[in-house]
This record gives structure tokens, sequence and C-alpha cells, in this order.
């Protein structure tokens, strides 16, 4: 995951900042030494990070935070502070013009995820209600319109093409097909070169002529770390770019790039890639951001994934029928269904408050907890569901057979239930947890028990 090695590493100066009940200004200056060290590691410009310490620092050795009660928290809260500013303030969003259609022109580099990113786009704006339309002007690499209309299935957008035609006939063509079906979303996938070349310059200059974009993002691959930054200025010096799509910051990337752009090009970060899948994408806020590397979650995302993801009517039917005939085995199963569709639990159980020192290894613990836990229920008869108190040891044997498991397991997971029944009834006979802000709030329990490597055990 991107910027877990630098969590991991200012954690450490923060937690000593925090033993100490008082700073001196050389306390001070240590610490930043060794921020200033995990930030160059992660691979962020030596410019920024100068700058950024020199923030730091300056405001830190102040009179009101050295002989403040909690001199390492505000120490804290200046670094969150200043890594918020680093990145942008806040999250900017895409302005839709008065008449439709909006036009997005999306470009990066061969390989940087710009044709899925395109489609990714076109299903976040669908879920908000608009009619995008996908334009094929990617003529050059081989299948890249056929991936374009895969892609483009999969997200339930319309795709727009004319095989190998010009570039800038197709860009033209399909905005006019946009305005003639009512399509007021319309996302030009151009063209990348595996290296920035004149040829490609110069399309991309005719296809924002004819085009007249309101919008030019360009997709970096976030794994190619200050080398995304000189694209990003050079795209924008040669095209000039609006914003920026970070892909892959799902990886083992540093995550320096993301520190970098805003500062080194002026141009805004306005989503990230975070998975392969096409709902792995989200917008890029800033402060969100800085609290997830300074392990602090993200509860705001969490719960807008939970959001998106559970449908209403469904929730209320569980919510009436729990509240009707108690909590069994088939809603846990729902609930951990629910979940699922959320993404990764390594990637969830990072968006959750104190729940940053969970590494991959035990989050992976969780995510086999879960398919084991679901291969057990779907073992079960219906009866055995409804009222797992009739479960007895014959019935646990082949339970424990059917799902590849050992009878202790089931053992493990009827314990864990009756817990998970008497949590329930703490909050309100069910409704609460299926639905609502308690259902955010209890999934994130789940979560956390989940990424300590069992099913909820605490």
């Amino acid at each position: 995951m991107a910027f877990e090695s630098l969590s991991e590493k200012l954690g450490g100066v923060f937690k000593k900042l925090r033993s100490r009940g008082k700073l001196s200004e050389a306390d001070v200056k240590e610490a930043m030494r060794e921020v200033k060290m995990a930030l160059l590691e992660a691979d962020v410009s030596y410019k920024v990070v100068k700058e950024f310490v020199a923030n730091v620092t300056e405001r830190s050795i102040g009179e009101e935070v050295l002989k403040s009660l909690t001199p390492g928290q505000q120490v804290i809260k200046i670094v969150n502070e200043e890594l918020i500013k680093l990145m942008g303030e806040a999250n900017s969003k895409i302005n839709f013009p008065n008449k439709p259609p909006c036009i997005i022109m999306m470009c990066g580099l061969q390989g940087s995820g710009k044709t899925t990113h395109a489609a990714k786009l076109a299903k976040h704006f669908k879920a908000q209600g608009k009619r995008p339309l996908l334009v094929a002007c990617d003529v050059y690499r081989p299948a890249a319109i056929e991936q374009l209309k895969v892609v483009g299935a999969r997200a339930e957008v319309a795709v727009f093409e004319m095989g190998q035609d010009d570039p800038r006939k197709i860009a033209k063509e399909g905005i006019k097909h946009a305005k003639d079906y009512g399509n007021d979303l319309v996302i030009l996938d151009t063209a990348g070169r595996l290296h920035i070349d004149e040829a490609l310059m110069e399309e991309l200059k005719d296809i924002k002529k004819i085009a007249e974009p309101n919008e030019i993002m360009l997709v970096v691959d976030a794994m190619i770390g200050q080398d995304a930054v000189k694209v990003a200025s050079s795209f924008d010096e040669a095209l000039g770019i609006d914003s920026v799509i970070l892909t892959k910051l799902d990886s083992d990337t540093r995550g320096g790039a993301a520190l970098s752009v805003l500062s080194v090009t002026g141009k805004p970060i306005k989503f990230v890639g975070m998975g392969e899948k096409l709902d792995e994408f989200e917008p890029f806020h800033p402060e969100r951001m800085a609290s997830r590397i300074l392990g602090m979650g993200d509860m705001l995302t969490l719960i807008e994934k939970a959001t998106q993801t559970v449908d209403e009517k469904d929730a209320e039917r569980l919510a009436k029928k729990v509240k009707e005939k108690g909590f069994d085995l088939n809603d846990l199963l729902d609930q951990m269904k629910q979940i699922q569709k959320m993404g990764s639990i390594s990637s969830l159980i990072k968006m959750i408050p104190g729940a940053g020192q969970i590494n991959d290894e035990q989050a992976a613990m969780g995510e086999a907890q879960l398919k084991k836990t679901e291969a057990m229920i779907n073992s079960m008869t219906k009866a055995e569901r409804e009222k797992p108190s009739i479960i007895d040891p014959r019935r646990k044997r082949r339970i424990a057979a059917g799902s590849g498991t050992q009878v202790s397991d089931v053992n493990q997971l009827l314990r864990q239930f009756e817990q998970m029944q008497k949590m329930m009834k703490q909050f309100g006979i069910g409704g609460g947890m299926l639905h609502g802000k308690k259902a955010r709030r209890n999934r994130a329990a789940l979560l956390k028990g989940l990424g300590g490597g069992g099913f909820p055990n605490q």
C-alpha cells in the first residue's frame, strides 16, 4: 500500500514526541530531521521536502507549542495541516458547464492506466446521474479500442468508436454523437506513447483545438515516483493540463508523487486509482490522504464507500426482518457480502482510525478468514442458518467436512456469532446495525475484527 513505509516511519517519530512531557527546540529539530529523511525515502521532491520541513519547524518551535501541555500532539497537528496544504487544501471538483456536454480529455503515457481510468471516471459520474459517453481516440495501440469497449461495458457506459480512423475526426464525431443522443459528459480516451514525443503532443493539441475540452486530465502512474512529476510538468508545458489522476496508489509505491504534484506543477490531483477494479477509484481529498499517511484512518471515505455500496431498500428490508425475527447466519452472510463489495479488507482496514498497526499480512489473514467463514455458512442447511442452536456435534462435523475446515473452526464461528447477537441487541434489535449511521460504525468494527486475523473476535 502506498505510504505504508512513510506512515510507519512518521509514526515512530511521533511516538517519541508524544512520550516526552516537554519539548525543546532541539527535540523538534531532531524530529524534523527524521521526518525529512522519511519524506525523501518516500520519493518526495527534495525542494518540496525542504520547504515542508522548514514550515513545520518554524511553526513548531513557537512558544505556544513548546509551552503547551501536549506539545507532541501540537507538532503532529502542524504536520497534518502542512501535509494538507502541500496536497491542496480541499478536493478539487470538475466544473460542469451550464450547457452540456462537459468534455474531458484524458491523456498520459502508455501503460499509465488511461483507458481503464476513463471507464472508472465514467462509472463514477454515472453513479451521480450523468449520462457519459466514452470516445475511442486511441487508434494506434493494439486492442485499445477493444479494451475501451470491454471496460465501458463493465461500467455500463456507451462507447463511440470509428475504428482506425483519424483521432481528430473521431473526437469531432464523438462530441456530435453525444449532443445528438443526450450524453451530458464526453470522455475522450486519447493515444499514449511509451515516452513524450512531438508527434503525440501535436495530435493532442489538434484534438484540444477541435474538442475545446472543459478539462484536460493527465493520468499518471504513481509507481514511477518522481518521474510522475516530470511527466506532469512536460504535459502541462506542452498541452496545458487542468488536473491529474494518480493511479496504482494501492501498490507498494513510495507515494512521493502524491505529495509533490501540486507543489511542482500547480495542478491538483482530482482522483486516485486504488486498485484494478472499476469501483476502486475515488476523489482525491488532501485532508483524508494526510490522515491516512499519519495513521489516523479515513472514516469519511469508508462511510462513502458503504453508502455507495449498500442498497437502501435492501438494508431497510433486512433491518425490518431482523427486528421481527432476529439476527441469524443468513444476515451475517449478507453483511459479509456487503463488506466485500466495498473493496479488499486490507484497503478498508487502513481507513479505520487506530487500525494503522494492522499490516498487510494480518489483513490477508482476515481476508482468508472471511472466505473460510463464508464457506462454513454455505455448508449449513437453511434450518441451521436460521437457528444455529440446533447445530450439534454431528452437524458440526458435516459442516466442517463440507467447507474444508475443522470442527474447532465451526465452534469458533458459533461462539463469535453468539457474541454478535448480543451486540445486536445492544444496538437496538439490529436496525442500527444494518441501516443508517450506526451501520457504518458497526461495519468498521467488523472490518477491524477481520483485519486482526479472525472473524470478529473483539
